[in-house]
């Protein structure tokens, strides 16, 4: 009995200890300004990718490297992410353009899977994710729905609960969201740093969220 106890409390204080490493981690704290930031772009399947890279356009080139994940069978956005790339590059020779790398992890779900055994496919992809944000370390995360960004962003939030780096998390929801939230917004949006929505209606029902209007 007594060892249980012990054991129970040792539990306890651990479940203390990372309620309050996650409560440090998502309160909002003050941006300082710098020459570069690491980026992280999570990219999905079709117009994911579309609305992302746009997004992506859109940034001055202190956002460098750029580093994009994709799922190991999304051949479709490795190739929109290279030739988006290349013509960032051929638009003005004298530019330095940041260098970008492409990473590929397992799909945590493809279409019509059971939820059951998503469970596990999620769990492999975040045994891969992990690790590769470990050895990136990014300053910033940006995501737009795609369910590779579920490991992914759970990783960079591990990253500042284990106290090695705090990763800022920035989501944007898909324009196709008018009225309701796609799952992985259900799940990101109590978790990301910054959650923007395209539409006034999502405003409306999330008032936490930032609406700026169409941005893609």
């Amino acid at each position: 009995m007594v060892c249980f106890q012990i054991l129970a409390a040792a539990i306890g204080a651990v479940a203390v200890v990372l309620v309050l490493r996650l409560w440090i981690v998502l309160r909002p704290q003050d941006v300082r300004p710098r020459e570069s930031l690491n980026l992280l772009v999570v990219a999905g399947s079709g117009g994911h990718t579309t609305e992302i890279l746009r997004l992506v356009g859109s940034l001055s080139s202190a956002y460098s490297p750029r580093h994009y994940v994709i799922a190991d069978t999304d051949e479709m956005s490795s190739n929109k992410i290279k030739s988006f790339e290349r013509d960032q590059a051929n638009r003005d020779c004298n530019t330095m353009y940041p260098q970008y790398y492409i990473h590929q992890i397992p799909r945590s779900r493809e279409v019509q899977q059971s939820w059951f055994s998503t469970v596990f496919t999620t769990l492999h992809s975040m045994s891969v994710s992990f690790p590769l944000i470990l050895q990136v370390k990014p300053d910033l995360v940006l995501c737009n729905g795609p369910g590779t960004c579920i490991p992914i962003c759970i990783s960079a939030l591990l990253l500042g609960i284990l106290g090695v780096k705090k990763v800022i998390i920035v989501y944007v929801e898909s324009i196709c969201r008018v009225e309701t939230l796609s799952l992985s917004g259900k799940i990101l949006f109590h978790l990301s740093d910054h959650f923007i929505v395209q539409w006034p209606t999502l405003k409306e029902k999330y008032p936490k969220s930032v609406y700026l209007g169409r941005i893609v």
